[in-house]
């Protein structure tokens, strides 16, 4: 699932950006969108792509998922709260001096990410998906992708921008309410 949602972000993020951008009357950056998603979606993706069959090919499948990928998860969890650490770094003082601000971006969000979220997970009931199938689907079609928000938003519009501070206040937002709906699933698991 979620190397079917690299591959559409690949593929739609671009246009679906430029779209937006266009009804809100700015100027489509189409560099900026290309570079994006080349570096935050294409590289890891062909990365992770190639660097997996050359693990497979040197040491194994078995070797693969019963060692490396327990290595590389504390390796993920690590890098996730530095890049936290570094946007919040950047946006804090705003944070802590217009919480205001912050509730305005924050309710549209949290609204949009449980919309989402409750959309495809009672899709999914009504098409008898098995709940293995109806959380992950839910899950990450609720989940915003900041990273390349983050990205594009720093490209374009700078790093002091109002669009930057959403895309930080995006990540703030997700974390707990994406915990929030994890345990919405877990409780929901005997309705599949």
């Amino acid at each position: 699932m979620v190397a079917i949602n690299s591959l559409t972000m690949l593929l739609l993020y671009g246009p679906l950006g430029g779209f937006l951008l266009g009804v809100g009357r700015l100027p489509v950056p189409w560099q900026a969108l290309l570079l994006s998603i080349s570096i935050y979606v294409a590289l890891p993706l062909v990365a992770g792509y190639f660097s997996r069959k050359w693990i497979i090919k040197v040491k194994g499948e078995k070797w693969f998922k019963e060692n490396f990928l327990h290595l590389l998860t504390p390796v993920s969890i690590v890098a996730l709260l530095f890049t936290l650490i570094l946007l919040f770094s950047f946006k804090g003082e705003i944070i802590l001096t217009k919480p205001l601000t912050i509730l305005w971006i924050a309710i549209p969000l949290f609204i949009q990410t449980n919309l989402i979220f409750f959309l495809t997970y009672g899709l999914a009931k009504l098409l008898k998906l098995k709940y293995e199938d109806a959380a992950p689907s839910a899950l990450i079609g609720a989940s915003n992708h900041f990273e390349v928000a983050i990205a594009t938003a720093i490209m374009v519009f700078g790093i002091s921008s109002g669009a930057a501070l959403a895309t930080v206040v995006g990540v703030l937002i997700e974390v707990p309410v994406m915990l929030m709906l994890v345990s919405v699933c877990k409780r929901t698991r005997n309705f599949f």
